[in-house]
């Protein structure tokens, strides 16, 4: 399998030799996959304005307990190691609360002031976190193609075209978009099929900074269209036909 030269993941397995640069790419990684873990914290504690509080403190103990140690240099992926340590740090929560309900006085140093605001678990938390785990990875994405696009002098066409890069447009969508951007409806297709090129390489691009080969990258993408569903399928070519491409 090839390994990528320098990616967040690779960078962030190579603790024994630079501690200071996997500290640095975790802290990356953790930045850019907040939003999955506060939407699943979120579901766990409802409307709670502590979600933000016992997020950023999970994130806290990631990095100063170095989990990166417990990291496999040759076949990991950042999501896997994000929602076991997610798992294990809600886990101990609930059963802090519940040793909190049974009038017990020890709790768990991973929770801080915590403990008492989990609720019941969610009925499939995996799916839960994957959801919203693919919904960052496309999101990540369509930032970096919109700041490609903005560099190029063409950031207003791609906020008109953005929505368009999953759902095909129809018809009439094309023709209404074709005379705002003084275009032929043919030149305005082939720019939403470009843009979604694009999307899908941002896409792999995003997957390849948090695992460890080229195979985890098809792995990840092949978790990622079943956690999406059928929109991703028409994002990679399916809806070609629909569109005249």
């Amino acid at each position: 399998m090839a390994r990528f030269p320098t990616t967040r993941w690779s960078v962030f397995t190579a603790a024994r030799d630079d501690p200071a640069a996997a500290r640095t790419a975790l802290e990356h990684l953790c930045l850019a996959y907040r939003p999955v873990v506060l939407a699943v914290v979120r579901r766990r504690l409802g409307a709670n304005a502590q979600a933000e509080d016992l997020t950023q403190a999970f994130f806290t103990a990631m990095i100063e307990r170095r989990i990166e140690t417990q990291a496999d240099p040759l076949r990991g992926r950042f999501r896997t190691l994000l929602l076991t340590a997610l798992n294990r740090y809600l886990h101990n929560a609930q059963a802090a609360r519940m040793a909190v309900r049974r009038g017990g006085d020890q709790v768990h140093a991973d929770i801080d002031d915590h403990a008492g605001a989990i609720v019941d678990a969610e009925p499939d938390p995996e799916g839960v976190f994957l959801r919203h785990w693919a919904l960052t990875v496309i999101e990540r994405a369509l930032a970096a193609v919109r700041a490609e696009t903005a560099a190029a002098g063409k950031g207003a066409l791609f906020d008109a075209l953005r929505d368009y890069l999953v759902e095909a447009p129809d018809s009439d969508d094309y023709a209404r978009l074709a005379l705002q951007f003084g275009m032929r409806p043919n030149t305005l297709a082939v720019a939403v099929h470009r843009l979604r090129q694009r999307l899908r390489a941002s896409v792999r691009a995003e997957l390849a900074e948090t695992v460890g080969c080229d195979d985890d990258v098809d792995a990840e993408l092949q978790v990622l269209r079943g956690a999406l569903g059928g929109g991703w399928r028409r994002v990679e070519g399916r809806a070609a036909a629909s569109t005249g491409l």
